[in-house]
């Protein structure tokens, strides 16, 4: 994503207070804002969610904390601008909500007709994915695709030209 975008989205918004992120005893994430000027003066907010707004083409970039109903409490402009022990909380919240696995090789494919069965290697290990239809391969760049499964699971093929030869030849029969 052009930093450009990225930086006109933030001036919108103001800078992003003081916060903690944690997990409760139920394991829900709990976003605890101070007051700058009176730090004895805070905000609790239970049950938030961690999104990103640009989750591939940006994804260290552009981080909103929402409440429950969706209001934006905090927005990050990049990973890299917060702490250590808050980075690692924020990571872990949006490795909870998010499930995307890359996939990093094709081993074969039942057919070249949908629906089919591809066998694959991802970045979360070996599975199966049927594709319905060649609908279901959407191409988000010159490099980067989407693939969805039967059941709604998407898959990312992040750099096409990056895989092996074998999988680009099974890849070329769907498109």
């Amino acid at each position: 994503m052009n930093p450009e975008i990225i930086n006109s989205y933030t001036h919108q918004i103001h800078p992003s207070p003081s916060f903690t992120l944690h997990k409760n005893s139920m394991g829900k994430w709990v976003l605890k804002l101070e007051d700058h000027l009176d730090p004895s003066n805070h905000q609790e907010y239970v049950e938030v969610v961690v999104v990103r707004a640009f989750p591939i083409e940006s994804p260290s970039a552009g981080i909103s904390i929402l409440s429950c109903d969706a209001r934006e409490l905090v927005w990050i402009e990049t990973l890299d601008s917060v702490s250590p022990p808050q980075r690692a909380s924020l990571e872990d919240a949006l490795r909870e909500r998010e499930f995307m696995p890359e996939i990093l090789k094709l081993d074969k494919v039942s057919g070249f007709t949908t629906p089919c069965i591809w066998h694959i290697q991802t970045s979360r290990g070996p599975t199966e994915l049927e594709l319905k239809g060649e609908e279901d391969i959407r191409r988000l760049s010159a490099k980067t695709l989407i693939v969805s499964d039967r059941y709604g699971v998407q898959f990312l093929i992040k750099d096409l030209p990056q895989l092996d030869r074998h999988s680009r030849k099974l890849l070329d029969r769907f498109f």
